[in-house]
C-alpha cells in the first residue's frame, strides 16, 4: 500500500469507525467514491443485505455479477428476482472470455483438475476486467463466515483500489435479523443446507457447527476463489481472504 493509500484508508477509518453499514453504503456511494464505486455480488446466500442498502443509497451505482457459467439456476433466478424487487438499474454480469475458455477449458471440466486456474479463468480475470472503470468496491465480506476471514476490516486497499466490506464487523444474529426487518427474499437454496453458495461443482451443503463457508471447495485446501486474495496472490489458494 502506497502512503497516499494509506492515508485514505487512515481518514475513512477515523470518519465512519463508528457508521452503521447502512450508512457507510450512503457516504462512499455520495460523498466519497461519487462516480467511482461498485458493488461485486454473488447474488448468493447473504447478498440482499448489501444489495438493499445499496439500493436505499443509490438503485443506479453498478452491480458487477460474475456470471461464471457454473453457477446454480437458482442463483440467476435470485438475482433476477432481487434486481425487480430491489429496483436496481445498473447490474452488470462479466463472463470469462470466450477464447480463453476456449483455450483453456474445452471441456470444461478444469474446475476438477485445477480449481486454482478455473477460478482465475472465470472469476478473477473478468473481475479484474469490470474493475478497472472504479476506484473503489463493495465486497459483502464479514469475519464470522470463515476463519480465514476472522480478521476482516472494513476499509482495505487491494490492486490499487479501495475495497470496502460495510458488513464486515456484523454476525449471522445481524444478518438474519436484517432479512427479517427488511422482508428480504431468501437464496432458494439457502433452505437446503447451503449457506454459501458459489458454482455448482465446488459448492456442498454445511453440516451444524460448520463455518459458514465449509461447504465451498470440500475437501480441498482451498478457502477463497481468489478475488479476495492479498495483492499479487489471486488464485492461490493457501492464502487467507
Amino acid at each position: 500500500m502506497n502512503k497516499i493509500a494509506a492515508e485514505r484508508i487512515d481518514l475513512l477509518n477515523a470518519r465512519y469507525d463508528t457508521a452503521a453499514p447502512a450508512e457507510i453504503v450512503r457516504a462512499l456511494i455520495n460523498d466519497e467514491f461519487p462516480g467511482q464505486i461498485a458493488l461485486v455480488s454473488s447474488f448468493g446466500a447473504e447478498s440482499a443485505v448489501l444489495l438493499h442498502m445499496l439500493a436505499e443509497a443509490d438503485p443506479t451505482t453498478p452491480v458487477v455479477f460474475l456470471d461464471t457459467g457454473k453457477l446454480f439456476g437458482e442463483t440467476k433466478r435470485y438475482r433476477d428476482k432481487l434486481i425487480e424487487r430491489l429496483g436496481l438499474t445498473n447490474v452488470r454480469s462479466e463472463t470469462p472470455d470466450p477464447e480463453a475458455v476456449k483455450a483453456q477449458d474445452p471441456k470444461g471440466i478444469l474446475w476438477s483438475q485445477n480449481p486454482d486456474a478455473c477460478c482465475a479463468l472465470r472469476k478473477v480475470e473478468p473481475l479484474q476486467r469490470a474493475l478497472k472503470p472504479f476506484d473503489a468496491w463493495f465486497t459483502g465480506r464479514k469475519a464470522f463466515q470463515s476463519s480465514s476471514r476472522s480478521k476482516l476490516s472494513v476499509f482495505e486497499v487491494a490492486d490499487g483500489k479501495f475495497k470496502i466490506n460495510p458488513l464486515a464487523h456484523w454476525t449471522k444474529d445481524d444478518t438474519d435479523a436484517y432479512f427479517e426487518e427488511h422482508d428480504l427474499p431468501r437464496h432458494p437454496l439457502e433452505a437446503d443446507g447451503y449457506l454459501s453458495i458459489g458454482c455448482m461443482p465446488c459448492t456442498d451443503r454445511v453440516a451444524p457447527g460448520e463455518d459458514t463457508r465449509a461447504g465451498r471447495w470440500r475437501g480441498q485446501d482451498k478457502v477463497e476463489c481468489g478475488i479476495h486474495m492479498p495483492a499479487g496472490q489471486a488464485g492461490l489458494a493457501k492464502a487467507n481472504g
